[in-house]
């Protein structure tokens, strides 16, 4: 394992990888681990002129007891498959890629960083394989997983970042396929993301989507890697805090999830999955009633945000970030983490040896 300081997100990986291959007729091969190393890829495999690929994002953890860890690991196996089908790539047996995932882990387990904050990213994919051009399903795939020891996905660390609030670009659309993890969902995202760096100094993008319902004011979606929330001041007093809806355009994210029955079994603050407009961000930060704006995902746990940067030129700030030692994104990651690591006994934190 390298120096943790050395750690950049994504780029070691350990000494095995998990694969598994599939014919039509013939099913699937038998799981192996073999050494990490390149995929042989025909040229005319539909991932490389479709995109027909999908992946997912897991986490294990050095627990406080000593044990290695996952988190929620069934919700990922459950994803995996629905990005699968909807690429119509085969079913596969979840019980058995976890239990391959989890012996992976356990072979490789001298790269799994001890210190909190730090863990053993996992990803699992699938792309179609089969050695002929045309648009159909794939008569091959490859399922397969590899493993990457992880520090902060930001190098700040749960400091806050700046977002820009995209007006314009689109990253999934009703009745298209955000709702799952495919690769076609993320590569359109680097123009924006770049430009945004370019312009405004931004780490990232939140992307809108234009008026519903006869509104005026494009509704917020997703941030390019996370998920969004914010906590709103009501005006009759008490808290919101608030996600856009599952309505297909969204990721249905482990950690939002987790975050969301975390904050609703404190029963302080009200839950909300609803849409959120611009024009809501806008009056909201105008009127001092935008508390906190935070992403949340398996790569970054929590990432509070500092500010919503308009294409405008108008700032959007809400009222507290990490730097408030009350700020619900700090008590969030807290309890979140706790599970992960084993220091909060769950059901969720599920031990691999």
């Amino acid at each position: 394992l390298p120096p943790l300081e050395d750690l950049r997100f994504g780029a070691q990986f350990t000494d095995h990888m998990l694969k598994m291959g599939w014919q039509r007729g013939r099913g699937w091969e038998r799981p192996e681990i073999v050494p990490f190393g390149p995929l042989a890829v025909h040229p005319a495999a539909p991932v490389l002129h479709y995109g027909m690929c999908c992946f997912e994002g897991m986490k294990a953890y050095h627990g406080e007891d000593g044990k290695g860890r996952l988190f929620r690991p069934m919700l990922n196996m459950e994803r995996l498959a629905g990005s699968m089908g909807r690429l119509e790539l085969p079913v596969f047996d979840q019980e058995m890629l976890l239990g391959g995932i989890q012996q992976l882990l356990r072979l490789d387990r001298h790269w799994l960083p001890r210190e909190k904050g730090y863990s053993m990213y996992i990803r699992p994919y699938a792309f179609g394989s089969a050695p002929t051009l045309g648009v159909a399903p794939s008569a091959e795939c490859v399922l397969a997983v590899i493993l990457s020891p992880v520090g902060p996905y930001f190098p700040s660390g749960l400091q806050p970042i700046k977002l820009f609030l995209d007006e314009e670009h689109v990253r999934a659309w009703p009745g298209g396929a955000g709702q799952h993890k495919l690769g076609g969902n993320y590569a359109p995202t680097m123009g924006p993301q770049v430009k945004a760096k370019e312009r405004f100094g931004c780490d990232q993008v939140l992307y809108t989507l234009p008026p519903r319902d006869g509104g005026s004011s494009p509704t917020v979606s997703e941030i390019g890697a996370m998920n969004l929330f914010a906590l709103f001041a009501k005006p009759g007093g008490g808290l919101e805090l608030a996600t856009p809806p599952l309505d297909g355009t969204i990721l249905p994210g482990v950690t939002r999830r987790s975050l969301m029955e975390i904050v609703a079994s404190w029963g302080e603050i009200e839950v909300a999955e609803r849409d959120i407009t611009v024009e809501e961000l806008e009056r909201s930060s105008q009127e001092g009633r935008l508390v906190e704006v935070f992403g949340c995902g398996t790569a970054c746990v929590v990432q509070p945000v500092a500010s919503l940067q308009r294409g405008s030129g108008e700032v959007l700030v809400p009222l507290r970030d990490s730097s408030d030692p009350d700020a619900l994104c700090n008590r969030v990651y807290q309890a979140l983490t706790d599970i992960q690591y084993g220091a909060t006994p769950h059901e969720w934190s599920v031990p691999f040896e």
